[in-house]
């Protein structure tokens, strides 16, 4: 591994421990040497990645708004074009499930996402978290399969918000080590189906 490499490899490290402690202990709780302790390095060493722990919560949020563009590209293709607005969401759902099962620092990623479009939080994370909607492209989709017969009447907008606030939910649950790794998708897009 290339000393590149390595840098890289410890600035996730870095980024993966601030996350977890953020979400355990709180942002305000969470001390920067908690930080370097639990990443195994000096704070000073710590340093010289991060120069505040603002700016490392501004990092991980930048890392997890990365994550959320998975359903705006995917809106966005050709490919889902080609399918149904509740076959695209159920897969979407099904694939997002399935990589937090194997990823589990994505339940912590949507709970801090949503701890810092809070007021109170620092200004630069939270502006950077409110810059992630996924309530308009869902919305877009919703609107689509309306105009299909497919989905209920409604607001797409609020039908969105409502979706994705269970989905917020359910991952918040998953975070707080319930177990509820069988959620099947097809319960959240009962929400959106036409009855």
């Amino acid at each position: 591994m290339t000393r590149k490499e390595q840098k890289e490899e410890r600035r996730k490290a870095i980024l993966m421990t601030a996350l977890n402690l953020f979400v355990e202990k709180g942002y305000y709780e969470t001390k920067i040497t908690d930080i370097a302790q639990a990443a195994s390095m000096s704070t000073g060493l710590m340093f010289h990645y991060f120069e505040s722990k603002e700016e490392l919560l501004l990092e991980v949020v930048k890392m997890g708004a990365q994550g959320t563009k998975a359903l705006s590209s995917g809106a966005d293709s050709d490919k889902m074009k080609d399918l149904p607005p509740d076959v695209y969401l159920k897969s979407f759902l099904t694939q997002m499930f399935q990589y937090a099962n194997e990823q589990p620092w994505v339940f912590n990623m949507f709970v801090l996402m949503g701890q810092v479009r809070r007021a109170g939080m620092p200004e630069k994370a939270r502006e950077a978290a409110r810059q992630v909607d996924s309530i308009e492209f869902t919305a877009k989709i919703i609107r689509k399969g309306q105009k299909q017969g497919i989905f209920r009447k409604g607001d797409p907008k609020l039908l969105a918000t409502c979706f994705w606030a269970s989905v917020q939910g359910i991952m918040e649950e998953m975070a707080a080590g319930k177990d509820l790794r069988d959620i099947d998708p097809e319960w959240l897009m009962a929400m959106l189906r036409k009855e």
